[in-house]
């Protein structure tokens, strides 16, 4: 229940704190005197957007908190859901800064206004007098049977299983669209991959083929040089390796002397090696350097078919076409692949399908009981409110298809008088009628919902007299269970009030404020007479008021 309502810096108000009691609350106060601004600042509570025209003095920021005691409604898995801090009593701030950017708290846990709309909807229902539009929707009719029917678990499966099957059949989409796509392209697919296959590629063989063919396409200078280098190192007279082996025996002759000198003839000796062996390879490359025309033709066509190959398919290495090599191999086996997963999901929607439809008709027979019931209950509320004739026809029409809430359609029709045809309800019901009719519904569902305050905002508009006392004495019973608010122009229906607030405005200086205080018997008493004959009353007034108090 709603323990307490601070506002400041909001519309007409500078300042307000209020505490509220449980049961019935009556809520008065004349035309244009704030009541409305009161409903302004529950309804940031409750996420709803605002701007800077909701702040008083422009240069401060407005901050609307209230606290709710919450611990008989098994919200804690919600909290946890949403990351926010449970407690007991759970407090909610709304701030709207100077600059127009909005701050939202919960238990001082920063929360955004998706999750404050979330879970202020578990806290209070407000209903206001254009909310009996709501009365039209067929979501809303639905929702009422499914109250009345304890179909919430089942509906809240149903909308899980639903989920899990439209997420099949958009996959099934997606893959029948790729196996379209892909029997498109299977044919040329096929093509490149078999072409790719004939190749034979390996990743490295295109950098040794460039580099025999480029051995082969110059030939002559190779063995030219490579038998130059020969010569010049083996040479009888200027040979470099005999040089070199003539500067070690000289050195060799001075080597133990020291220790410098027997180093010197090591590194002759080790650049002799080396030189040998230089000597020697180029002997056998020199060997193996032969023109063969025929090699070389092979080797140009080979270099020219993956030439080709990496034109063709825009890349610039051997590695590259075996990667799309891979990639068409995994296309063309996908094609069949397909049609195995297009069957496998087929048969698991059909299995998810039957599932659904079991929830739905569950939900489907569960409303079906509750019709009668829902209507019977209906009426004789209606009766009691004015309305001897009113009559429901209710039907469950099978959809074709699967709706966010079953396969149901709801045909809700109304009848007020005896003899009249049945209608919707926004064709052949008055406004004072919807009102009564939406009384009568959120009394009914007061036995079946955990909602803890509902907020009436002239739901008496069009009635007075003995059915202003019955629709106060329903509110009076629905607050039994919860707490009821009902901002009312009527004196019938504040006087059932446990706790009667009124709400005024006041000058001072020169700013007119806006303030709700909870009335003291007599004041009590003085409101009433003066919502009974104005503000002149007399005292058949006054008593008329204790009348309606008693």
């Amino acid at each position: 229940m709603l323990l307490s309502l601070s506002v400041q810096n909001y519309a007409l108000i500078e300042h307000l704190e209020i505490d509220f009691s449980a049961n019935f609350s009556t809520i008065t106060g004349e035309t244009g005197a704030g009541k409305s601004i009161l409903l302004g600042a529950l309804g940031l509570i409750m996420g709803n957007r605002a701007d800077l025209s909701a702040l008083k003095d422009k240069e401060k920021k407005c901050i609307v908190e209230a606290a709710f005691k919450i611990e008989a409604y098994n919200l804690q898995q919600l909290f946890a859901d949403n990351d926010l801090d449970y407690e007991a009593t759970t407090i909610i701030r709304r701030e709207i800064l100077p600059s127009g950017k909005s701050r939202a708290f919960v238990n001082d846990t920063p929360t955004n206004l998706a999750e404050l709309q979330l879970l202020t909807a578990y806290l209070i229902d407000i209903h206001s007098q254009h909310d009996t539009k709501e009365l039209e929707q067929q979501e809303y009719q639905l929702s009422i049977l499914d109250a009345m029917g304890n179909n919430a678990e089942v509906l809240k499966e149903y909308t899980a299983q639903l989920s899990t099957y439209k997420s099949l059949v958009k996959q099934l989409e997606i893959l029948k669209e790729e196996q379209r796509q892909s029997s498109k392209e299977e044919e040329y697919n096929i093509f490149l991959l078999q072409e790719l296959e004939a190749a034979n590629l390996k990743s490295d063989e295109q950098e040794i083929l460039e580099e025999e063919l480029e051995t082969l396409n110059n030939v002559e200078v190779i063995h030219e040089n490579l038998a130059k280098t020969i010569a010049l190192s083996q040479e009888e007279q200027i040979g470099f390796l005999n040089t070199l082996k003539e500067s070690k025996n000289a050195l060799q002759k001075i080597a133990s002397f020291s220790s410098k000198y027997e180093e010197l003839v090591a590194r002759i000796q080790s650049v002799i090696i080396e030189l040998e062996d230089v000597s020697d390879l180029c002997a056998e490359y020199v060997e193996k350097v032969i023109f063969d025309p025929e090699r070389m033709n092979w080797l140009t066509s080979r270099l020219q078919l993956i030439y080709d190959l990496q034109k063709k398919h825009y890349v610039q290495t051997v590695s590259e076409l075996l990667e799309i090599q891979a990639s068409l191999n995994i296309k063309v086996g996908r094609v069949t692949g397909l049609a195995d997963e297009i069957q496998a999901l087929y048969e698991k929607i059909e299995s998810q399908e039957k599932q659904v439809i079991n929830l739905a008709t569950i939900l489907s027979n569960n409303r079906s009981k509750a019709i009668p019931d829902f209507g019977s209950k209906a009426e004789v509320i209606l009766k009691e409110l004015g309305i001897p004739n009113a009559a429901f026809q209710i039907n469950l029409i099978p959809s074709i298809s699967f709706l966010t809430s079953g396969k149901d359609e709801l045909q809700l029709l109304f009848s007020a008088n005896k003899g009249s045809n049945f209608g919707t309800l926004k064709k052949v019901a008055s406004g004072g009628e919807m009102s009564r009719i939406m009384l009568a519904i959120k009394s009914i569902l007061a036995d079946f919902t955990q909602l803890p305050t509902i907020v009436f905002d002239e739901i008496d508009t069009g009635v007075s007299g003995e059915i202003a006392l019955k629709m106060a004495e329903i509110m009076k019973q629905m607050s039994q269970k919860r707490q009821v608010f009902a901002i009312t122009h009527l004196p019938q229906i504040a006087a059932k009030g446990n706790q009667h607030y009124k709400v005024s405005k006041f000058i001072q200086g020169e700013t007119t404020l806006s303030k709700i205080e909870k009335l003291a018997s007599e004041a009590r008493i003085h409101e009433l007479a003066e919502m009974l004959a104005g503000k002149n009353y007399t005292e058949s007034a006054i008593t008329h008021a204790k009348t309606l108090l008693n």
